[in-house]
């Protein structure tokens, strides 16, 4: 009877993952998108390209674009936001070319200030979060033969570089993707950026790292695009080769200690780039790419595919996710009625 039961269960599991998709926003730009946060339902925002910025304030009925004045040629590809007023945004490229910026904006987006640039030769960031209103901090590619990491402990009003002698050295050629702002993680105490082959962990806010190899290996355009958490113990990786996006090859596996060793997971994941992940209630997954998306019931230990839809990151606010991609690509995940 127990068999059986656990069986009906499986099936309903089974069913209504066939039953979720992304729907579509219209939205009207062509930028591409490769940040977005989700503040609470209601309240989202989302970092793109040609100093585009997108907000909604309905839970994506509407949404706002907005065009960053006098950074019309940056791409936003970080992004954290407070509330409906108050966000930060990062952007993506080489310091040399005046990129290397962190903004704010306290009016919802009307205007924005400068909290941070650097015209430092070879800093290019790649991904910013907070732990909470205070402590933030902002990864960027190795600088020196060490990781480049920023930290703010009075809420961004201002950033300094974590001292360098406090990380392992950087192997020959490895760094990050900013592909979705998906290679940094924090929660509680614990930091974890990923380069291309390996996870840096922090116990103590950032203080003092170590550097693990995972199971995948590190390459110009291949290697972990993004990491996700939901302990301190629990988390996992995601990649895959943007060049050769739709090829069979690893794009995920997982970590039950922190991020110091790492396992293959089930390959019932789709194949081909794999971004980001996103976390719903009851032990739900949401993994995206440009291949399309896979939704866990189990935390990663199985998948199945839902959607063929692109997109390059996503965030999830208790029952209600949001993913954008490239072209304005924008779409809310939706539990479809039979």
């Amino acid at each position: 009877m127990k068999t059986f039961l656990f069986s009906l269960i499986s099936l309903f599991m089974v069913m209504s993952e066939a039953s979720s998709q992304w729907v579509i926003s219209e939205i009207d730009t062509k930028a591409s998108f490769r940040s977005i946060h989700a503040v609470n339902s209601k309240v989202v925002w989302a970092g793109g390209s040609q100093g585009t910025v997108l907000k909604t304030t309905n839970g994506g009925a509407n949404w706002i674009v907005l065009k960053v004045a006098g950074y019309e040629l940056l791409d936003f590809r970080g992004i954290y936001a407070m509330s409906h007023n108050v966000a930060f945004i990062m952007s993506a490229g080489e310091a040399e070319k005046a990129a290397a910026v962190i903004l704010k904006t306290e009016d919802g987006g009307v205007t924005w200030k400068e909290v941070f640039r650097t015209f430092e030769k070879g800093v290019f960031l790649d991904a910013l979060k907070f732990r909470n209103a205070k402590v933030g901090y902002v990864l960027g590619d190795p600088v020196g033969n060490k990781p480049y990491v920023l930290k703010t402990t009075d809420g961004g009003k201002s950033w300094a570089r974590i001292a360098p002698e406090n990380f392992p050295d950087m192997k020959e050629g490895e760094a990050s993707f900013a592909a979705g702002n998906s290679c940094l993680f924090v929660l509680g105490d614990n930091v974890w950026f990923n380069t291309q082959g390996r996870v840096f962990v922090s116990n103590d806010n950032g203080g003092k790292w170590e550097a693990y190899q995972t199971q995948f290996t590190q390459g110009k355009t291949s290697g972990i695009f993004g990491i996700y958490f939901w302990s301190k113990t629990d988390g996992i990786a995601v990649g895959g080769d943007y060049v050769n996006d739709k090829d069979e090859y690893l794009n995920n596996c997982k970590t039950y200690d922190g991020g110091k060793t790492w396992f293959k997971t089930n390959n019932s994941v789709s194949k081909g780039l794999k971004e980001a992940v996103g976390q719903l209630p009851e032990n739900k997954l949401i993994m995206v790419g440009t291949t399309g998306s896979n939704i866990s019931h189990d935390l990663g230990k199985t998948w199945t595919q839902f959607d063929n839809e692109s997109f390059h990151t996503l965030s999830c606010y208790k029952t209600d996710c949001w993913a954008v991609g490239a072209k304005g690509n924008l779409g809310k995940w939706k539990v479809l009625k039979k």
